[in-house]
């Protein structure tokens, strides 16, 4: 399966016909069977497509990639709060549907031959490949999935059971190689076939024999089919995994052209430094550079100078992150959204972006950056109709002004008129400058702000921000802390910070993902909906979305929740760039053309071992 995120998606009775006009799908009855599942057209590829449009089908298969991760890990349990997985740790595990690149809301057949389900989409049969088996040979069956998703249900992760584990009503063993899923009467049923299809599927005898626990930190990693396997690792520093030879899959045509290295390391490092350095001396041979100062100032070293690294900018068509500075709501000093803007407006985005980042930024403004799906200008009617029936919950001005966008800025690191609007706000919250200089409530208590960070090449970014809370009266400091300490801190149950960065990574169809990163149900159990956000009019603007049945529905519904989301202020937008910035050691090559929605390194790329002697031979490789 590629190694990145999974979209999902959702079809109307009427689209669904429409589906099968131009996709071909077959028509039974009142059923639908087909090789893949779209939530609103035709499916890319037919049937029998021979392999995925941007890969090259005759890649060599060998060699090994290697990049690197901050901190550490000591588990190899992703499916978990329990611990730090490592990097790639669910790599082995393999569901019925997979995504593809070049086709943001489709998924394909894998592990199953065939999905039926009714137009309704209220429940799907999966039909099992014949010569599917896990890692170590073994056959894996639909009693296999079932177990599965029982096993995730009743100990994945919270925010997990909190969406999924409502909306299936039943799971059936039909037979050795048929599964069925039947879904709740009451939820939009649009994504849930490929919502289950893409569940992580382990064997239930490896999983019984050794006695494993889904919901413990554990180094020893479940029985997958993937075509990736754990290999060794030296636990908090190093983690390899092998291609596995005897991969069921290898032939199948969605995988043709994929899984090219033998070998993928990860190699842990304490800071960004550290890691740079490490790069430079060949500990590890790929780099995607997310520091705009190396990008521009650090790679004049030998090895790029002689050519043995690749310095270069690739396009990307993605989403943008959703990377921000984001707002603990269950403070109370962040009840108030003025509070929330008046921080939010002494971030000097243009002054970072000329003298840190050398200009390399956009900002982000909505949730959906870098796509249609930006909520813009004023609410058209069709948006209207979504939000007036909520007008009583609303921030104040979605219905009648602009969508909110982040605040711009000045030349100077201090914007004296964003200064004095940040002022106002806090004056009309109630936090008034006493002789202290400091910002008081009516009870005496200072406006105190602590920006939690676990990456010290990130202080940067921070202390001018500080500096400029400082200037508004607010009393703003910096704490340091390792990875693991980071990670307690904002995981559930402590949530124990003021301020931290984050990411929002959205898809082009949204989804129940939504209820995991913005819903009310998943506030104070998520490690995604990581602010604590409740709020009823959100949850029932991603009810419209998860309902849309058709492109043209699904748009004035995701720009109206993308509208009242940024009207919250609970986020602080940070930046986003329209490419690639990589850095590799010149022995690995990638189709002319990359797909608009991976860079694919791990997924598609591939090992030249005659350039991999050449630098070997020339010492720039060890």
């Amino acid at each position: 399966m590629p190694i990145r995120a999974p979209h999902t998606g959702r079809a109307s009775l009427a689209l669904v016909a429409a589906l099968l006009l131009t996709a071909g799908a077959a028509w039974g009855g009142d059923t639908i069977t087909s090789w893949g599942i779209s939530p609103f057209g035709e499916l890319k590829y037919p049937q029998d497509f021979a392999h995925l449009d941007y890969v090259n089908p005759d890649a060599p298969k060998g060699g090994e990639i290697s990049e690197w991760q901050p901190g550490s890990f000591d588990s190899m349990n992703p499916f978990t709060d329990k611990g730090q997985a490592a990097a790639l740790a669910s790599v082995p595990y393999e569901s019925l549907l997979t995504t593809v690149a070049d086709e943001p809301s489709a998924v394909y057949c894998l592990i199953c031959k065939t999905l039926e389900y009714p137009p309704d989409r209220s429940w799907v049969i999966f039909t099992l490949r014949p010569e599917v088996k896990f890692s170590d040979g073994s056959p894996l069956t639909a009693e296999d999935v079932a177990f599965s998703y029982n096993l995730l249900l009743t100990q994945g992760l919270p925010d997990f059971r909190a969406v999924l584990g409502q909306q299936v009503q039943s799971v059936e063993v039909l037979a050795p190689d048929r599964i069925k899923f039947t879904f709740r009467p009451g939820y939009p049923t649009r994504d849930l076939p490929a919502s289950v299809g893409q569940l992580p599927i382990f064997s239930k005898a490896y999983y019984q024999a050794n006695n494993q626990d889904l919901a413990q930190s554990s180094l020893k990693p479940f029985l997958g089919s993937g075509p990736y396997m754990l290999d060794r690792m030296n636990v908090g520093q190093t983690v390899v995994y092998k291609r596995n030879p005897d991969y069921w899959g290898q032939a199948l045509p969605i995988n043709i052209g994929r899984n090219n290295f033998d070998h993928i390391r990860i190699e842990y490092y304490a800071d960004y430094n550290a890691a740079f350095e490490g790069f430079k001396g060949g500990s590890y041979t790929f780099r995607n550079e997310a520091s705009s100062i190396k990008w521009a100032t650090g790679y004049d070293f030998p090895a790029v100078k002689s050519g043995a690294i690749r310095k270069v900018a690739l396009p990307d068509g993605t989403l943008a992150t959703g990377q921000s500075f984001v707002f603990n709501l269950r403070r109370a000093k962040f009840q108030d959204p003025r509070v929330r803007q008046a921080i939010g407006l002494m971030f000097n985005f243009e002054w970072s972006n000329q003298k840190l980042f050398y200009g390399l930024y956009k900002r982000i403004n909505s949730f959906w950056e870098n796509s249609d799906l930006a909520a813009t200008g004023k609410p058209d009617a069709a948006e209207l109709a979504l939000l007036q029936p909520l007008a009583d919950k609303l921030p104040p001005g979605v219905l009648t002004d602009d969508a909110v966008m982040a605040p711009t800025s000045g030349e100077r690191q201090l914007d004296r008129a964003n200064l004095r609007k940040a002022s106002d706000l806090l004056d009309a919250a109630g936090w008034k400058v006493a002789s202290d200089g400091l910002r008081h409530n009516p009870q005496g208590e200072v406006l105190k702000v602590e920006f939690l960070n676990g990456n010290p090449d990130f202080d940067r970014v921070i202390n001018p921000f500080i500096e400029n809370l400082k200037a508004l009266g607010i009393d703003a400091v910096l704490t340091d802390v390792d990875s693991a300490q980071y990670t307690v801190r904002i995981r559930p149950p402590n949530y124990d910070f003021d301020i931290i960065t984050t990411q929002f990574p959205m898809s082009y169809v949204p989804s129940d993902d939504l209820k995991q990163y913005f819903g009310s149900a998943t506030a104070d159990i998520s490690t995604f909906n990581v602010m604590g956000l409740k709020d009823p009019a959100v949850d029932a603007l991603i009810g419209n979305v998860t309902a849309a049945s058709s492109a043209a529905t699904l748009l004035p519904a995701v720009h109206a929740l993308d509208r009242v989301l940024r009207a919250e202020y609970f986020w602080v937008p940070e930046w986003y760039r329209n490419q690639y910035t990589v850095a590799y050691y010149d022995m690995y090559d990638h189709p002319e053309t990359l797909p608009p929605y991976a860079l694919g390194e791990l997924d598609f790329w591939w090992y030249d071992a005659q350039k991999a002697a050449a630098l070997k031979a020339s010492g720039a490789l060890r």
